[in-house]
């Protein structure tokens, strides 16, 4: 027979229900044990009537600050405006747009995680929180996998280390980690939803870069020759 009392399911030996080993993690095994009153043991009753209803498909999950199952770029905001994307579809970089689906993202409203499109894996901060490494991996909802998305950053919801360019290095390819949250630009993303997205330009002048989009040229020497550049063998110009 158990009572609640305070914050505490007790039997009838003063032992409580706790969650074993104190692992926040799914499927993990609720024991009884002697109490100690740490957080694992620690328990809110909210009955079923008033039980928060959980966002549906296309609903703001108003507590992690996205949208369930909507797609959406993540923009760094150094001055390139590079996007998060995957190496060797595995580790966290920075890299300019390309459409792929490692550059594609989601909330996973059961898992409570970010997951994304290339095989629907989860962030995850590397040997289960013990580095600084940003990864995909198999989900499992473990603390070091769940973030929410406050302002313009991605925080971690039990050690409050945030999505982090490494070196604050605004270049191609460079490795994004978690690290403690300082406020520089390096650590401030931008989410574009798909659905709101501009379309890619496919004619006329791409601003931005300074060419005429699938427009053929020349590129000439302005020495007095005026030679042009051309391709050599696979590599040389």
């Amino acid at each position: 027979m158990f009572r609640y009392q305070g914050a505490f399911i007790v039997n009838e030996k003063g032992k409580v229900l706790d969650i074993h080993g104190n692992v926040d993690a799914e499927n993990r095994n609720i024991i009884v044990w002697t109490k100690h009153g740490r957080i694992n043991q620690q328990w809110d009753i909210i009955y079923a009537d008033e039980y928060p209803k959980e966002p549906v498909k296309g609903e703001l999950n108003t507590e992690f600050g996205l949208y369930v199952e909507r797609d959406f770029y993540i923009v760094s905001q150094l001055s390139s405006n590079r996007y998060l994307d995957l190496i060797n579809n595995r580790n966290m970089v920075i890299k300019t747009k390309n459409g792929r689906n490692t550059q594609t993202w989601y909330f996973h409203q059961k898992s409570l995680t970010i997951r994304t499109r290339l095989n629907n894996q989860s962030w995850d901060i590397q040997n289960s929180g013990k580095t600084a490494n940003m990864q995909i991996w198999s989900t499992n909802s473990g603390w070091w996998q769940i973030f929410k998305y406050e302002g313009q950053f991605f925080s971690n919801i039990q050690d409050n280390r945030v999505l982090d360019v490494s070196g604050n290095k605004d270049v191609e390819g460079q490795p994004v980690i978690a690290h403690k949250r300082h406020g520089g630009a390096n650590q401030r993303w931008k989410v574009v939803y798909l659905d709101k997205a501009k379309a890619e330009p496919t004619t006329g002048l791409y601003e931005e870069f300074g060419f005429y989009i699938n427009r053929p040229f020349y590129m000439v020497s302005r020495l007095p020759m005026k030679r042009v550049a051309q391709a050599h063998g696979n590599n040389n110009i």
